[in-house]
């Protein structure tokens, strides 16, 4: 088996455990663990090839951006943009149905919630932008166009670490983009990270209660996306959680294992490989005007 080891994608960097994921989703060659040291990284292995020039090779290129059921015009489906109605996201999610791709409307959007104003709900993983970085689709496809030509080498400074950062929103949810608290200084990504990021989210579908607002039934926020929990005690805020595992497991495998592992359960880790978790830590705002969102790690 060939790998390669990834110090620049530490399982404790939410964007960075994502984009390892997405890897296995991008090629399915590919297979991940994480390294049992004190701060553990992804290790990317192939029994066929080396994983690398597996990712040169199935790296997304315009055309397939915009063939993705997410894209905001597709196959004659009706427009998506960041508000969508329950009746365009059933029109776009019939068209979808039986697409390799159909996660991408799944993982970010749920009609199972839907708002006061008939819109969908988004996925915590699908924040707002700002200005005209407000949906997804658009996001990603910037994000293809600052990555440039993805080669072996390009790869390899990002999986390192080393690469250099672009300034830009990314996916919006990364906390390491956000420079000084103390100022509004600019927001700094790698853009090859928050592509495979986003590919990562296959794994994380998002479902609501069935509740419609418009009918005034009131409460929690109703989506619920793979992963984030409400935790133990009097912390009823809900959290993303995250494990790091010492097999080598393709996208089935990650997806068995997260059904499996309950965070709250330590005792039952080691019989799944997992030998580290983490929860998210919310970025506090600085004040009403704020609408910055990030997630940040803490370990469990």
């Amino acid at each position: 088996m060939q790998g390669v080891t990834c110090p620049g994608l530490p399982a404790a960097w939410v964007n960075a455990w994502l984009a390892a994921i997405g890897a296995t989703v991008l090629d399915s060659r590919i297979r991940l663990h994480w390294t049992t040291e004190d701060s553990p990284v992804a290790v990317l292995s192939s029994l066929d090839c080396d994983p690398v020039e597996a990712l040169v090779e199935s790296w997304p290129n315009p055309t397939f951006l915009q063939e993705l059921p997410i894209a905001q015009h597709w196959n004659g489906a009706g427009e998506l943009k960041r508000g969508v109605s329950a009746e365009q996201f059933v029109v776009r999610a019939k068209a979808a149905r039986g697409h390799p791709f159909a996660w991408t409307l799944s993982s970010t959007m749920t009609d199972l919630s839907i708002d006061a104003k008939g819109e969908v709900a988004h996925a915590p993983f699908d924040p707002a932008g700002p200005g005209t970085t407000k949906w997804l689709h658009h996001r990603l496809v910037k994000m293809h166009d600052l990555a440039g030509s993805v080669s072996t080498d390009r790869l390899h400074e990002s999986l390192a670490g080393t690469a250099n950062r672009v300034k830009n929103y990314g996916l919006g949810f990364d906390s390491t983009r956000l420079g000084s608290l103390a100022d509004k200084s600019d927001q700094w990504i790698d853009p090859v990270v928050e592509l495979l990021a986003f590919f990562g989210l296959a794994a994380f579908p998002v479902r609501g209660r069935g509740v419609d607002r418009r009918l005034g039934r009131h409460g929690d926020p109703d989506e619920r996306q793979r992963g984030w929990r409400k935790a133990s005690g009097r912390d009823r805020t809900r959290h993303f959680v995250w494990p790091a595992w010492d097999q080598p497991l393709d996208t089935a495998g990650v997806d068995a294992l997260l059904d499996l592992w309950n965070p709250w359960r330590r005792n039952s880790w080691a019989s799944l490989g997992v030998h580290a978790g983490w929860r998210s830590v919310r970025y506090e705002r600085r004040g009403l005007a704020d609408n910055t969102r990030a997630i940040g790690a803490r370990s469990l």
